[in-house]
């Protein structure tokens, strides 16, 4: 069941422990709403770079979302829990605790945050900014890559561009993509839709954005990098099969929970092809870095039945008559991939 704005007394229930700094501000323009789960050792960084901001007109909400490293994390703390709210609830995924930060903000927008990213000191203003001179409702920005040499140099827009309108056409079809660490909304754009879906465990974000614009909520981009985001293969976002995994969830979860127009069908069907191919592709870069040639093979010919590609073709007879050979080429040709995906860095 989706939690409302009018749930907020009974979201307040489920803290373990809540704090509010002497040093907030009285009437906050903007909350920014950061959960936080395993992030001890990046989060003195994520807070340090809000804190930043030429934007000073703010509150910080930190939810700790039961998470395992909470010692580590509150001996993180210490020197801002004079500056934050802090709340502490058993851990229920990135959607509640997301939610149970919106019920403690007063700003009249939101901006989220993971606790693991990084906001340049112009963001705040820059996106505010942005979002008055085009009346969007909604804004996100681009996003430099850091944390893997996989991902060194390149920009957000680059591996998920965004390209036209954002509309619930375009995000089916990953013509646009949000970057939630980069994003600020009105908090009444919310009031509209609710909260974030309680029974969305993963793409809960991808969610929201679709509901948003299907709700008419004028939302814009702009391409100028005023985010640092995190790639870690450690974490449940990490790594590209978990990547690919999120993308077909999000349009299982899209196509079952929504009544789709006719055109939004088409271009789910599209898409939801190019992500299963997709996945498989991961999958058997993965099987490949295990040794597992003969599962690689398969998922390599099931992604060929969508590509058709002679280069995947030839690929898959390696694998099948070469398969050490097709290992050491990887590892060779793409050195930093592999290394990004090598089992210690694949979840079980």
């Amino acid at each position: 069941m989706d939690e409302k704005f009018s749930d907020s007394a009974h979201i307040a229930v489920r803290f373990t422990e809540q704090r509010i700094g002497n040093e907030i501000a009285n009437a906050p323009k903007i909350s920014v709403v950061i959960p936080a789960y395993n992030v001890a050792p990046y989060i003195r960084e994520t807070l340090d770079s809000v804190f930043a901001q030429t934007y000073r007109n703010f509150e910080v909400v930190l939810i700790n979302d039961g998470s395992p490293d909470t010692a580590e994390l509150e001996e993180e703390l210490v020197s801002y829990f004079n500056k934050i709210v802090y709340g502490r609830q058993e851990n229920r995924g990135a959607s509640e605790a997301r939610n149970a930060a919106i019920s403690l903000a007063r700003g009249d927008f939101v901006a989220f945050l993971d606790g693991d990213d990084v906001w340049l000191p112009e963001f705040l203003q820059a996106q505010f900014d942005f979002l008055e001179k085009h009346n969007f409702e909604m804004v996100y920005c681009n996003a430099l890559l850091f944390g893997e040499p996989l991902y060194a140099g390149k920009t957000f827009m680059q591996t998920s561009p965004s390209s036209g309108a954002v509309t619930t056409a375009s995000l089916l079809s990953a013509d646009c993509n949000v970057i939630t660490s980069g994003t600020i909304l009105k908090k009444d754009a919310l009031l509209k839709v609710g909260l974030f879906d309680t029974q969305l465990r993963r793409m809960q974000d991808f969610d929201m954005w679709f509901r948003l614009a299907q709700n008419g909520t004028r939302i814009g981009y702009q391409r100028d990098i005023l985010i640092k985001y995190r790639v870690r293969a450690d974490s449940l976002t990490g790594t590209n099969i978990s990547r690919a995994e999120r993308e077909v969830s999000a349009l299982n979860v899209i196509g079952s929970k929504y009544q789709l127009s006719g055109a939004e069908q088409i271009i789910w069907k599209k898409r939801m092809a190019v992500s299963e191919a997709d996945l498989e592709m991961e999958k058997c870069k993965v099987c490949l870095a295990k040794n597992d040639f003969k599962q690689a093979q398969t998922h390599i010919t099931a992604a060929n039945n969508y590509y058709h590609k002679p280069k995947l073709t030839l690929i898959a007879g390696l694998l099948k008559f070469a398969p050490k050979l097709t290992l050491g080429l990887f590892k060779k040709i793409r050195p930093a991939e592999f290394a990004f995906i090598t089992p210690e860095n694949v979840k079980k």
